[in-house]
């Protein structure tokens, strides 16, 4: 058994104890608590950021989505720049190819023919066709004085040669064949334009001029269907 002192200074011995422990707990419990504040700082801290890096990666999305929509417009731009260069190249083509000599391929025979040249005798052997004698007459008369030295013009005679056949000008129908035959005496079309001639003598009444015609057309063509037909009309023909 302790005697009052000693039981007093137990107690107070138990009591200094006792106050040390509960000094530490609440040091220990302060600790934890600025530690745990200190976590929660970090954690709110981390949640910032991540809230802010997120605005970036959304800030750079939306940047990225403009930027392929800036893309895609200038590829869309660029292909409709590209047509209209392709276009504009087409359109200079065609308009230089209209600018400058063809070449042409007629009975035969081969040559450069200007652009106006070729629309101006396409336009008469239109009208030839249409059976408009007196345009194509017109037309192929003008295409003679017009360009003289076409590479068309044996072919342009032989036509004017029907227009005017077709017209009933016989006369000028003859001068025009003549012409045609002698400018061109080894064209493809040279016995047919004999074989007119002969067929104007005969509208004209001309037996006689056109016996000759036919004969010589024999003569000198004997192969050709000109020369046959020439023979079926010798046959046709009195006086």
């Amino acid at each position: 058994m302790f005697d009052d002192e000693e039981a007093r200074k137990a107690i107070l011995d138990l009591r200094a104890r006792i106050q040390a422990s509960d000094e530490n707990a609440q040091a220990k419990l302060a600790d934890q608590a600025r530690a745990q504040a200190a976590l929660l700082e970090q954690v709110g801290a981390l949640r910032r950021s991540l809230l802010e890096l997120n605005a970036q990666l959304e800030a750079q999305r939306a940047d990225n989505a403009r930027l392929r929509g800036t893309q895609e417009q200038l590829a869309r731009d660029l292909a409709d720049l590209q047509k209209l260069t392709r276009d504009m190249a087409k359109s200079l083509d065609d308009r230089l190819r209209n600018l400058e000599p063809q070449k042409v391929t007629l009975d035969g025979k081969e040559f450069s023919a200007e652009p106006d040249e070729r629309r101006a005798h396409d336009a008469a052997m239109a009208a030839l066709r249409g059976g408009d004698f007196d345009k194509a007459a017109g037309a192929l008369g003008a295409f003679v004085q017009r360009y003289p030295n076409s590479g068309y013009n044996d072919s342009v005679r032989f036509w004017l040669g029907n227009a005017l056949y077709g017209q009933k000008n016989y006369k000028e129908a003859i001068s025009v064949f003549r012409a045609m035959v002698t400018a061109a005496p080894n064209h493809p079309r040279t016995p047919e334009a004999l074989l007119a001639v002969a067929n104007c003598q005969i509208e004209m009444k001309d037996t006689r001029g056109a016996r000759k015609t036919l004969d010589d057309l024999i003569k000198a063509h004997p192969a050709s269907e000109a020369a046959a037909a020439g023979k079926e009309r010798l046959g046709t023909l009195k006086g």
